[in-house]
């Protein structure tokens, strides 16, 4: 990436993985990849240039929702570059189809290289590791197949997040196994900006320290802790057709300095 071609308006669109959801910050608002992606780009441009973010995304939103709430204010305000992830929360609903998400997902794609020069997507994460997610991996496999393949036809680079094998160490994960923790996301920023061609600071493929062995009663303890503190209520929305967004706006709606 040249001088010429700097990035220097950036717009982030999704739900609740752009959002920052298990990163917060001092000031109790959540940070996420794609601040700290933002922060990334900003450090590449001169100091005479100002460097303009706005995170449209919001925790809990379906594909349809960001369709119909973000991408028409990601188009309005033109940024230099939009990431989209979304899709993930409607693989994860019971008796969804993968295909007809991806046919959705591929007509916003078209809306937004239509209007914005480079438009980042994202796969999902390989759920093996993940307690009940890992029943879903095959939806999720074939999901990602198709944003590569649309990816492929709209010439989108892809933020694969099925291939950052660092983010399958739990403690890449905040403690309700559903969000990243704060250094899963820094790792995930700095894959994303090795996507757009930056030099970054560090590796996000570095190996984590190694680990002392857990007893299998620990493991199990863990996971009824878990169950209990985060799945249930989980499930519970779910069958009340609740989102934890129902009442969470955009953090940043406006294209505004860093």
């Amino acid at each position: 990436m040249g001088e010429n071609d700097m990035i220097g308006s950036y717009t982030a669109i999704g739900d609740s993985f752009t959002e920052g959801v298990g990163d917060p910050g001092p000031d109790g608002r959540f940070v996420g990849w794609a601040d700290r992606l933002a922060v990334l780009l900003a450090d590449r441009l001169p100091d005479d240039r100002d460097f303009r973010y706005a995170n449209l995304a919001v925790r809990g939103r379906l594909l349809d929702q960001i369709v119909a709430e973000q991408v028409p204010r990601a188009k309005e305000l033109a940024p230099d570059l939009v990431t989209f992830c979304a899709g993930g929360n409607d693989i994860i609903r019971p008796g969804s189809d993968p295909d007809d998400v991806a046919e959705r997902f591929e007509r916003a794609v078209a809306e937004l290289k239509a209007a914005i020069g480079t438009v980042v997507v994202t796969t999902g994460f390989d759920t093996r590791g993940v307690p009940v997610l890992r029943r879903l991996r095959g939806k999720i496999a074939t999901y990602n197949g198709h944003v590569r393949a649309i990816a492929d036809r709209y010439g989108c680079p892809v933020l694969d997040l099925w291939s950052l094998r660092t983010v399958q160490d739990r403690r890449a994960w905040d403690a309700d196994r559903l969000h990243l923790s704060p250094e899963g996301h820094t790792r995930v920023a700095l894959r994303a900006a090795q996507v757009l061609g930056l030099d970054v600071p560090a590796d996000p493929d570095q190996p984590w320290p190694p680990l002392p062995p857990r007893g299998t009663l620990e493991v199990r303890r863990d996971d009824v802790q878990w169950a209990r503190e985060y799945l249930v209520p989980w499930i519970g929305r779910r069958l009340r057709g609740e989102s934890s967004g129902d009442r969470v706006s955009a953090k940043r709606p406006d294209l505004l300095p860093l």
